[in-house]
């Protein structure tokens, strides 16, 4: 009988000593990164233009506020809203992938090829919904005279988790470094302010952006890029 009263004594000790049940739950529930979603989503995306066709894809992977560029910004289901599909999609890959700390943002940049055998590049922003799924909220792209060199997997970049109370520095300091000032601002930031994508449209219809990752305690360039304003032709 003593002896059962002592494990039992024993058992509650560790009980109380141990890690809280509550504190483990915590950290399986809390928002983490998941590049490698995010890389299915943008296969999923290409493969359904292929099986499906390219405009009903968009339709179907893009968020209900999502903006694309045709050359001018555009909502997304507005302008594809009864667009018939091209006879044959526009193909592409995903080459990288940044993602916010906690996963609910990410921006991946890749190669795409126009049937008419022209190549390019697009960026595409992704952000996850309340059902983990991820849809896109912003793609662009432009076209290139060399293609993208294809890599042999998708690089992945995820930004460092910022310390409590440090979102709205962060937003802050990402905000005042614009690529250029002045025109329309399509800013794109994660719930933790951890990843900032901000493109500023010029009235020339020119675009300019830059991603920012945070790093040891401060946003730091990831990529930048631009393109020229359209031909009147």
């Amino acid at each position: 009988m003593r002896l059962a009263i002592a494990l039992l004594a024993l058992a509650l000790t560790a009980c109380s000593t141990g890690p809280n049940p509550r504190d483990r739950y915590a950290r399986m529930l809390k928002p983490t990164a998941n590049p490698s979603k995010v890389v299915a989503a943008e296969l999923g995306f290409a493969r359904m233009a292929q099986d499906e066709g390219q405009w009903t894809a968009f339709r179907e992977y893009a968020a209900d506020d999502g903006v694309m560029f045709v050359p001018e910004p555009v909502i997304a289901r507005d302008w594809l809203k009864g667009r018939a599909d091209p006879a044959q999609a526009v193909r592409w890959q995903p080459h990288h992938v940044w993602s916010s700390c906690d996963g609910s943002l990410a921006v991946t940049r890749g190669a795409w090829q126009r049937p008419d055998g022209s190549n390019g590049y697009f960026t595409t922003v992704w952000q996850r919904r309340r059902d983990g799924e991820y849809r896109w909220t912003l793609d662009q792209g432009d076209s290139l005279e060399t293609p993208l060199e294809a890599p042999e997997f998708v690089r992945t970049d995820v930004a460092d988790c910022p310390a409590r109370g440090l979102a709205a520095e962060l937003r802050e300091q990402a905000e005042q470094s614009r690529p250029v000032t002045g025109g329309t601002y399509f800013d794109q930031v994660s719930a933790d302010s951890s990843l900032f994508l901000t493109f500023v449209v010029s009235p020339d219809l020119s675009r300019n952006w830059k991603l920012m990752l945070h790093r040891d305690g401060m946003m730091v360039d990831a990529m930048t890029g631009s393109v020229i304003a359209p031909s009147e032709d």
